[in-house]
């Protein structure tokens, strides 16, 4: 009785789990991001987050973002995140090329508007992307819930995700790469000078201008349009580098609309010389005194890049420098 007892328990058992249906496959309860806080930086071209990490989940995953909202209050995010902005784009397949694409007529035959919502979200990797357009996204901490989807079902992750929209560090719009000074007497000997202190600002998200001021140790800008920044020969200067627009002189500037990040778009290279984007100016002995040169015309010389569109002032001050004139 006993073994026919056990046997028919074991049968039991057997038929029991038998029609239950197993699950298939595998949601994990820690999909994540690499790292839970995401950056987004305002107006760049692209600013993309890493993939969601799935965890060993079964693919195919879907993914959808939910209730983006501010962290603090927890109000809707605003509505700048849903409206669709005017963006200048190349076109599908146009390809850009510094040497031959250089005027703006040439230009905007490649060139696009299209209307692009400032954030995306890439339903099948998990992204968040950024494009121009976030250059209207408020600054701000947001958080967003996350439904994940595949075989097994859906799971939902509240908070999944803080999203810190920011503006760019000076660093990520401007690359100072070189910068020196010399003084030069009559006969063309040269003396080492203090190099400039070179700084730049974005005073506006418009447009694609740089605005090069030339200053003294006091912050007197230099004339260009009087000559008292003068051209050096053979050299690079700022003309090397503006493709699209003439140069317009100001009695306190050269401005530059320069039409496409970034600017410089390609180094200057001659057969003898790989110049980079080096800007070589003279400022005449008349116009200029140097500590501890008497008689001196003053050369700076400056190498920097701009990384994005917008209207920025780059100030190139000369430390050790008067204007006199």
């Amino acid at each position: 009785m006993t073994k026919k007892y056990i046997f028919y328990t074991i049968a039991a058992i057997g038929i029991l789990y038998g029609c239950s249906k197993i699950r298939e496959g595998f949601l994990s309860d820690t999909i994540r991001y690499k790292d839970r806080v995401l950056y987004a930086k305002k107006g760049m071209a692209l600013t993309q987050s890493d993939r969601i990490n799935s965890d060993g989940s079964t693919p195919p995953i879907t993914y959808k973002l939910n209730n983006l909202r501010e962290l603090a209050t927890g109000t809707p995010a605003p509505q700048e995140f849903f409206t669709e902005y005017d963006v200048l784009v190349f076109k599908d397949g146009s390809v850009f090329d510094p040497e031959t694409d250089t005027t703006v007529e040439l230009l905007n035959k490649k060139r696009e508007t299209k209307k692009m919502l400032p954030m995306r979200f890439n339903e099948i990797s998990g992204q968040l992307s950024f494009n121009r357009a976030s250059a209207n996204l408020p600054v701000g901490i947001y958080t967003f819930d996350l439904d994940a989807s595949n075989v097994w079902g859906t799971k939902n992750y509240p908070a999944f995700a803080e999203l810190h929209v920011i503006e760019p560090t000076t660093q990520d719009l401007f690359e100072l790469k070189y910068t020196a000074a010399t003084g030069s007497n009559a006969s063309e000997v040269f003396t080492t000078a203090k190099a400039p202190r070179v700084t730049a600002q974005k005073v506006s998200n418009d447009g694609a201008r740089v605005i090069l001021k030339y200053v003294d140790k006091n912050g007197r800008a230099f004339n260009p349009a009087q000559g008292q920044i003068v051209k050096r020969g053979d050299r690079p200067f700022f003309e090397t580098y503006a493709k699209f627009n003439p140069v317009q002189y100001t009695d306190t500037a050269m401005i530059c609309d320069f039409e496409v990040a970034p600017f410089p778009l390609a180094r200057y290279i001659t057969p003898a010389t790989d110049w980079g984007y080096l800007l070589y100016y003279r400022i005449p002995s008349q116009f200029v005194a140097i500590d501890g040169m008497a008689n001196h015309n003053a050369n700076p010389v400056v190498e920097f890049q701009l990384k994005m569109e917008g209207t920025y002032v780059v100030t190139v001050q000369l430390t050790d420098m008067l204007r006199t004139n």
